[in-house]
């Protein structure tokens, strides 16, 4: 087998939490290596995508900010380009900000940071194994157009999403039943929408649509809608699920596939130009993702039902009578598989009393327990917990350091977490790449493994605050 090389830090995935790892640990003086099993990074940003949802919760309840460091940077570098638009904090999306950017420039700007920074990138590269010396970790194996090689690496970030490298390296893990597994997704795009005829059918409507606002508000329903009026730019309301009586029509005429409720995201293009993004027209449900007869199956599926979808929102939805895709995106987003189990766990009881730890490495405000399900309701009415007070829980170090393995950490949707917790968004994958990246570039600096740093986190603390991550000073 081929030696491709030897390096501090081998991050295995360049989604979104492989790419914030990767720069992380760059910044910190790390020989870096980010290798992917495409020839694009970004994941759930720009290849499998949720655009329109992408960098939501950056400020919790409060309008306090409580994601920064990467995210931060990249927005504002993109805002400048004319490629994202200006946080989004209207008063009734309190608890469900929205700060929109370009995924496809976005993209660019990642292989722009790369070069930045010093990563090493390996693409087309799929990880299949790794090399262990009894319980510590000490290289991947990959396999491309050039065979089989072995990459070493002093820490290895396991940030495949699906927990792949942990599993291979014998960690313990966590999944809910297949029938109990969220439906997956394929997302796409479209232009040439009508949007003022969109606003306005949506204000005459009202009652047909879900409006999101946080609980700490405490509006009421008629208060929602009477401020739903007053919105003059389809950028403030953002992401609409609804058009209910619509649905049912084309229900009860056959020409709705029933797995999903009718909606969309929007993503900033240039010029001004505004696309909507349905990243929930498709669910696939009862599908196992690490299975791979279940996910040939769920690409399949999903591309079913978009034809279906499609041909519901030219039919039955104003404004979109002229509207044409754009992109459909080449690979299913995958919601939910494994969770590694870690030194701690975090738990919906974290997320409900905004809890705060001595070893925080980021925040987040997402609710917990808001389960998809293959149905037009397309959320679970299982219990949601918001963080207290309008506020956000910390996430700690330990969830990143994989029970019993040595030299391995998890970051990305896989991190330890009981079900409700579950970090699966786009925002919270990066916030704990961010902060993988820098604790493995800091064990390495320091000569010890990522558990021995977890008895003393204020170097690593430090580093990430150097980089701009929010740590402390919010509800």
């Amino acid at each position: 087998m081929e030696l491709f090389g030897e390096y501090d830090v081998v991050v295995a995935g360049g989604g979104t939490s492989g790419v914030a790892a990767a720069i992380g640990s760059a910044r910190v003086g790390a020989k870096t290596l980010l290798l992917e099993r495409l020839g694009a990074l970004g994941g759930q940003m720009n290849v499998s995508g949720p655009p329109g949802f992408a960098y939501a919760h950056m400020f919790n309840g409060r309008y306090e900010q409580v994601i920064a460091g990467i995210m931060e940077e990249t927005h504002a570098r993109l805002l400048k380009e004319g490629h994202a638009l200006p946080h989004l904090k209207p008063d009734f999306r309190a608890g469900y900000s929205f700060s929109y950017v370009d995924p496809d420039w976005w993209g660019l700007l990642i292989f722009e940071m790369m070069r930045e920074d010093g990563v090493t990138l390996l693409l087309h590269s799929l990880a299949v194994d790794v090399l262990k010396q009894g319980d510590t970790v000490k290289g991947v194996i990959v396999e491309n157009p050039s065979g089989r090689q072995l990459i070493l690496g002093k820490v290895t970030i396991d940030c495949t999403g699906e927990g792949d490298i942990s599993v291979r390296a014998g960690a313990q893990w966590e999944m809910v039943a297949r029938e109990q597994i969220q439906p997956h997704t394929l997302s796409f795009t479209v232009d040439g929408v009508d949007w003022d005829k969109v606003l306005k059918y949506i204000k005459e409507n009202l009652n047909e649509f879900m409006f999101h606002v946080g609980p700490y508000l405490n509006w009421t329903k008629e208060q929602v809608h009477e401020r739903i009026k007053q919105v003059k730019d389809i950028a403030e309301i953002g992401e609409q699920m609804g058009w209910i009586s619509l649905r049912e029509e084309a229900t009860a005429k056959g020409e709705w596939h029933g797995q999903s409720g009718v909606g969309f995201f929007i993503i900033p293009r240039e010029g001004g130009v505004i696309q909507a993004h349905f990243q929930h027209s498709s669910h696939v449900g009862g599908v196992d993702c690490t299975d791979v007869r279940d996910l040939t199956y769920a690409e399949i599926e999903a591309r079913r039902q978009i034809e279906i979808a499609w041909k519901f929102i030219k039919k039955y939805m104003p404004g979109f009578e002229k509207a044409y895709i754009t992109r459909i995106c080449p690979e299913l987003r995958i919601r939910e598989t494994r969770r590694i189990t870690g030194d701690y766990v975090l738990t919906r009881e974290d997320v409900g009393e905004a809890k705060k730890f001595d070893d925080v490495i980021g925040k987040s405000d997402f609710p917990a327990g808001g389960h998809h399900i293959a149905g037009t309701n397309t959320l679970a009415t299982t219990a949601v917990v918001h963080p207290k007070d309008g506020g956000s829980h910390d996430i700690p170090y330990r969830c990143l350091v994989p029970k019993g393995i040595e030299n391995l950490l998890v970051a990305g949707k896989a991190i330890s977490t009981d079900r409700d917790a579950y970090h699966r968004f786009l925002q919270q994958t990066m916030v704990t790449g961010q902060a993988a990246g820098t604790a493995a570039a800091l064990s390495v600096k320091m000569g010890m493994t990522p558990r021995e740093l977890e008895k003393d986190v204020k170097k690593l603390q430090e580093a990430l605050l150097k980089q701009g991550v929010i740590l402390s000073g919010t509800h």
